[in-house]
């Protein structure tokens, strides 16, 4: 039995949001698959002899000083970096560059490209989740590409099975446009959806934590001003409601600046949800022609490519394609065999 030990930033139970799910899902069900994995108690004393292999979820500054300390003690370590930029691989490389140079003048210089790339360079392996993830690990930080696998987010099977009735029965709305996420991360995009949602003759319900900020009192008043837009200040990811109403939904709309991929549209399309989603972030690996991408960047392509989803009639093509490719049970035998790869390589 491999005995793993995982992480993410001190902050990644409070956000609830990607990594938190991609973690605990990943490793739910990893003795399945020859491997004892257990959460990293940065309280309890830590014994290196009971730890064969260290897989931190995230690569930035909240997790930079963990990923150094683990590389210290020499147990081979894992990253999942969990990152994305619109900028150029070749603005990149540049920015990452001038952080390195200016690092040799003095002490105390950081960036957020040159941390990732240092935990990857300490990483034995690097487990992006899409390949547009890799091509900006490889191309834009200098990490080796021979050990960079592709590791997908994944989905709960729970979705598939999901009663839309506890949904319509609490709310009374039924096949509506559903948005599911954080609201005041500006990333989200959730204020251009409510304005693109105005425009839409058709009830529309979005979920997700109202964060205390401008951006997020922004989407409250504008959404105040449709009567056909319900905002729900969160429902808890494992609860039956959230999952209800996935399947109450017509369309699941995502019109992030970018996602990698969105575990929220892959647990509304397994659901039965129609797609709309951002192109950007490797979401075209995952969904591929079986959703409708529009422009995060222009209100007026969120709306159209919203109308045109409405109009198009459910099948069963994605929610069989992310039932076979997608499900956690597959992510996390994936990512066990990347475990035993690292540890029979000398």
């Amino acid at each position: 039995m491999i005995r793993v030990q995982v992480a993410s930033y001190q902050a990644v139970s409070i956000l609830h949001g990607g990594p938190s799910t991609q973690l605990e899902k990943t490793i739910r069900c990893m003795d399945q698959f020859g491997v004892d994995a257990r959460k990293f108690d940065s309280w309890a004393p830590f014994n290196r002899a009971t730890c064969d292999l260290f897989h931190l979820f995230a690569a930035n500054i909240g997790t930079y000083h963990l990923a150094r300390e683990i590389h210290t003690l020499g147990i081979p370590l894992v990253v999942s970096p969990i990152i994305y930029s619109l900028h150029s691989h070749r603005y990149v490389r540049a920015m990452l560059t001038t952080t390195r140079l200016l690092k040799k003048v003095g002490k105390g210089l950081w960036s957020d490209y040159g941390m990732t790339a240092e935990m990857c360079s300490w990483a034995k392996a690097v487990l992006p989740n899409s390949r547009a993830e890799a091509d900006l690990v490889i191309h834009g930080l200098g990490v080796d590409a021979a050990k960079v696998t592709v590791i997908p987010n994944g989905v709960e099977e729970r979705f598939a099975n999901a009663d839309p009735a506890l949904f319509k029965q609490k709310y009374g709305v039924e096949n509506f446009i559903l948005n599911v996420g954080h609201i005041g991360h500006g990333r989200k995009n959730v204020l251009a959806l409510i304005k693109a949602l105005g425009a839409i003759d058709h009830p529309a319900v979005i979920i997700g934590r109202i964060i205390d900020g401008e951006y997020g009192a922004a989407c409250v008043r504008e959404a105040a001003k449709h009567k056909h837009v319900l905002l729900i200040d969160g429902l808890q990811h494992d609860s039956e409601m959230l999952a209800s109403a996935y399947a109450a939904a017509d369309v699941f709309a995502l019109p992030s600046l970018f996602e990698t991929p969105g575990i929220a549209a892959l647990e509304a399309g397994l659901a039965g949800a129609k797609i709309v989603i951002t192109p950007h972030g490797g979401t075209r690996e995952y969904f591929g022609e079986m959703a409708v991408y529009v422009d995060p960047h222009s209100v007026d392509s969120i709306r159209e490519g919203i109308q045109k989803v409405l109009e198009l009639r459910k099948d069963n093509a994605l929610r069989e394609h992310i039932r076979r490719e997608y499900l956690w049970q597959r992510i996390s035998e994936k990512t066990a065999a990347a475990y035993r790869k690292i540890l029979s390589t000398p």
